[in-house]
């Protein structure tokens, strides 16, 4: 047998299980970027099977192929125009209706089709039972079962789909859907003026051309009018319209679509068999206490809380082991490289720098599979639900809250996931509110920060700030609606689909797509921030102290090694002499941070940060953040010298403590970091949803004026009452 290359295409609905059926025949050989000239996530996966290669392309999942949204066209051009070897149909068997709409679409498309029944054990337990041999015969195409979360019916559907793909079995012609006869007459009608100017080779069928044509389909129009002579086609189609409307009395596309319902309707009187008295099921059941009007918003509150909680306290240890290793490979290099420039751009620049971020890679990982079995199980789309009052009272539904749950993880797809949404002015409002979502970027410095001086109710501080964000969003929708974004509220129904038990290979495989994002930036954008940091702060290299540092230090020095060389050495002497030392070092240390070029810029933004109780290191760290978020924390590892800290302590938490900042000015900074301008890929992508310069610099400005106010309020509070009390 020749071994030949074939690609697969995953086509389905959302929520039926498409991505878990990626996953179950990929695994992680899977590739991801976005489909060329638009940034909707394209995903390949790469798997070899008797002897051929399989290229597997994961579709945007769609409800319908006419083009309303980008993933729709997206995932239509990629059927016509890229011809798969086979399309595999992901299918909701527990929904068959809705699933077989787009199914039927994708059935008149000419492609070779495979339906993929998933969820067959939802089917079982319900007692409810599809006849595949009839829906196979019916429409002339292979049916496998599939259980997708258990890679069951896998093996089974990847061999039939090679198969097909190999056959020299053509493209079935009948068992399509059946129009009128006086919309089949139009549809003929077309079909022969289309033959005489479509090449042969065109990728159009030509009885779905026709039928487009007739449902006034734009991008058909536009593919069908760059051919010469094929200007008179726009017309027919017009006057079949015109003739079907008078026909009708309503619009052609709505009859069409009816007689497609209608098609699907004897599918599935032939195949569907359910039993007159069903039990409620499970979803339901789970669904009338997690819903519910009352406990809805609490459970939810708690499950976001947990996810915090869980975040700081089990992600604390391997925290620890990492900033350990940190420790010993800058002791290491301290060891090994002589003191000067070198030592310094090492130790100092990019192990403190990058070093001090990576320690946070257990946190994110931790915050990302949560959000993931959020997403796998079928919460997320509840938790929308549940704030669907909440998103009314800014004009907005809760469909909108997706894009802004998604920003707890990154503000730069979820400000992208704002273009499901059909009304552009509800997509604005989306993308505005959205960086006040606290993205796992900034997680770090809260990490840090409330670990440092709220150590026994951490998990729950970062909650109420991520909470505050939330509300933040609200608060600023509220006014934008009142305001800026006038208008009325786009009607929208919103979808829950089954609960799933999540795949423990697909929620390992989102984590880990996730945290690749984070690990990048250690060798990128972190790395080169981290060393324009030391460089500010490490130059100009030779500064005018206010003390002799080096014969302070050097006569320390001395008498701390005439001490330990001593038989009956005073071991308390020389732990003194020790902490000596370490002061010594760390005041020249921060002198000189204090007089680079870094110190000077400091200086002269410190005015403004000032009222809000950061100091001009922290103010340094806070417009380093405008690249990335994540350098904030390494930024603050270089200018707070997270080497050594109290008592020689290692970390940045008790250098913190050192440098004089209190838990007020800490809460202070987090306040401003949760809200201030998001990173530069985020408002790169503000700019591209957006499409104007004039919203991506508003962000900008309205969401840093809107954190110092708060952090202000915070601050002046704070000292206020320190003050009456």
């Amino acid at each position: 047998m020749d071994h030949k290359n074939i690609t697969i295409a995953l086509a389905g609905n959302p929520n039926s299980g498409k991505t878990s059926v990626f996953n179950a025949l990929t695994g992680t050989r899977q590739k991801v970027g976005n489909w060329a000239g638009v940034t909707v996530e394209k995903k390949e996966g790469f798997i070899e099977r008797n002897g051929h290669k399989l290229k597997i392309v994961d579709l945007p999942g769609i409800y319908s192929l006419t083009p309303y949204s980008i993933e729709e066209v997206v995932a239509r051009n990629y059927l016509i125009e890229d011809t798969p070897d086979v399309v595999i149909d992901i299918i909701d068997a527990t929904n068959l209706e809705r699933a077989l709409y787009l199914a039927t679409q994708i059935r008149e498309l000419d492609c070779k089709v495979v339906f993929a029944l998933n969820m067959a054990d939802i089917l079982q337990n319900q007692d409810i039972y599809i006849d595949d041999a009839k829906l196979c015969e019916l429409l002339d195409l292979p049916v496998v079962f599939t259980v997708a979360n258990k890679g069951e019916g896998m093996d089974e559907l990847i061999d039939v789909a090679a198969e097909l793909a190999l056959s020299d079995k053509g493209y079935p012609g009948e068992r399509k859907v059946k129009y009128s006869p006086e919309i089949e007459k139009s549809i003929d009608k077309i079909s022969v003026e289309l033959k005489k100017i479509l090449p042969p080779d065109d990728p159009y069928s030509l009885r779905w051309t026709a039928a487009k044509l007739l449902e006034k389909d734009t991008p058909v129009l536009k593919h069908v009018l760059k051919y010469e002579k094929s200007d008179y086609i726009k017309e027919l189609a017009e006057n079949e319209r015109q003739r079907l409307r008078t026909f009708f009395d309503d619009e052609p596309e709505l009859i069409m679509t009816d007689e497609r319902y209608g098609f699907i309707e004897g599918i599935i009187r032939e195949v569907l068999h359910v039993p007159l008295l069903t039990r409620v099921d499970v979803s339901r059941k789970i669904d009338s206490v997690l819903t519910n009007r009352v406990l809805g918003l609490p459970i939810f509150a708690f499950f976001i809380w947990f996810m915090f909680q869980a975040t700081f306290t089990l992600g604390q240890y391997p925290m620890e082991w990492l900033e350990s290793f940190v420790a010993i490979l800058s002791s290491g290099f301290t060891q090994i490289i002589p003191e000067g420039i070198l030592r310094s751009l090492v130790v100092d620049g990019i192990i403190s720098g990058v070093g001090g971020v990576l320690v946070f890679l257990p946190n994110i990982l931790i915050l990302f599979f949560c959000i993931a079995l959020f997403e796998d199980t079928g919460y997320m789309a509840r938790a929308a639900f549940l704030m669907d009052k909440l998103m009314h009272s800014i004009g907005l539904h809760g469909k909108s809250f997706i894009p802004m749950l998604m920003g707890f993880g990154c503000n730069v797809p979820a400000i992208m996931a704002a273009r499901t949404l059909e009304n552009n002015r509800d997509r604005l409002l989306t993308i505005l509110i959205t960086p006040f979502m606290s993205c796992s970027a900034r997680l770090p410095v809260y990490i840090i920060l409330a670990g440092a001086f709220f150590p026994e109710h951490a998990g729950s501080v970062i909650f109420l700030l991520y909470l505050t964000g939330i509300l933040t969003a609200v608060l600023s929708g509220k006014l934008f609606r009142a305001t800026i974004l006038k208008g009325e509220e786009a009607p929208f129904v919103m979808e829950l689909p089954p609960y799933r038990v999540p795949m423990a290979k697909s929620l390992i495989i989102h984590m880990w797509h996730r945290s690749k994002i984070f690990l990048k930036k250690m060798g990128g954008i972190i790395l080169a921030g981290s060393i324009v940091v030391w460089g500010l702060s490490y130059f100009p290299e030779n500064v005018n102290y206010s003390k002799d540092y080096s014969a302070m230090i050097d006569q320390v020095s001395q008498e701390l090694t005439s001490v330990e060389g001593m038989p009956d050495k005073n071991q308390g002497k020389a732990e003194e002499l020790k902490s000596k030392l370490i002061f010594l070092k760390n005041e020249k240390k921060l002198e000189h941070a204090e007089k680079s070029y870094l110190g000077r810029i400091g200086e002269f933004v410190s005015p403004v940060f000032e009222p809000i109780g950061i100091d001009w290191r922290g103010s340094i760290a806070i417009l380093t953040g405008f690249v990335a978020k994540e350098i904030v924390i390494s930024t603050m590892g270089v200018l707070y010298g997270a080497d050594t800290g109290e008592n020689g302590e290692a970390g940045l938490g008790p250098a913190l403590k050192k440098s004089g900042m209190t838990p007020l000015k800490a809460l202070s900074m987090m306040v401003f970091v949760l809200i201030y301008l998001p990173c530069l890929a985020a408002i790169a992508a503000i700019k591209e949803e957006s499409g104007s310069l004039k919203w991506t610099f508003f962000s900008i400005f309205y969401t840093t004026f809107v954190a110092w106010f708060f952090s202000f309020a915070v601050y002046q509070s704070g000292v206020f009452l320190q003050t009456a009390f």
